[in-house]
């Protein structure tokens, strides 16, 4: 993906060649020092999903050592930028988007001297290094998410999540929340009597 930051396309008409809209500069953000744009409104972020870009141990998963292999090659692309997808440790059930926990790197990809490497290198050749974050909801292996279900109602942990009651007797069937945004499924039930209200698939609970 790349960030243009001279000029926007407007779409072409019949026979015509595009032309570039002016772009307006008070939309641009702060200047660097030189005056020019800020580098992410000019440069060339290069997204990445490690799982699949590059993998270095032959295991069939991509992986952070691979994604260093490529750097040069990134590089020599003219890539200002990585954005990496998450790369937390992760069940993988929303494609790393269901992070169980926030301060360690999905084991399949490699661990924290691993990612600490890659951003050294990347920064050896110019490169910054952008992590997707996550802060909105997290997987139902979170130690955040099962003390929630296993904590009484009105409690600080309870209320790091929207959860409802369950329908039924002892409240044993899912709340009626519709269906979840992301994925089209309807909530599921928690561990405990009470269901979980979510707008995420069930392994990544809000």
């Amino acid at each position: 993906m790349s960030v243009n930051a001279s000029a926007t396309v407007e779409p072409m008409s019949s026979g015509a060649d595009p032309i570039p809209a002016p772009v307006d500069a008070s939309q641009m953000g702060p200047a660097d020092g030189d005056g020019a744009a800020p580098w992410w409104r000019r440069g060339l972020v290069y997204q990445i999903y490690i799982r699949s870009f590059a993998d270095a141990n032959g295991d069939g998963t991509g992986d952070i050592n691979g994604l260093r292999s490529k750097l040069p090659y990134l590089r020599d692309l003219g890539v200002d930028a990585l954005w990496i997808n998450p790369w937390y440790k992760s069940p993988l059930a929303d494609g790393g988007y269901d992070v169980a926990d926030y301060r360690a790197i999905e084991g399949r990809y490699g661990d924290l001297a691993d990612a600490e490497a890659l951003i050294t290198e990347a920064h050896d050749h110019g490169i910054r290094v952008i992590a997707d974050v996550v802060p909105n909801h997290s997987s139902v292996e979170h130690t955040w998410f099962t003390e929630a279900v296993d904590s009484p109602k009105g409690s600080p942990a309870r209320a790091r999540y929207h959860i409802l009651d369950g329908r039924g007797p002892a409240a044993a069937c899912p709340p009626p929340t519709g269906r979840a945004c992301s994925a089209g499924q309807p909530g599921t039930g928690s561990p405990t009597a009470s269901g979980t209200s979510t707008c995420s698939p069930p392994s990544s609970p809000t």
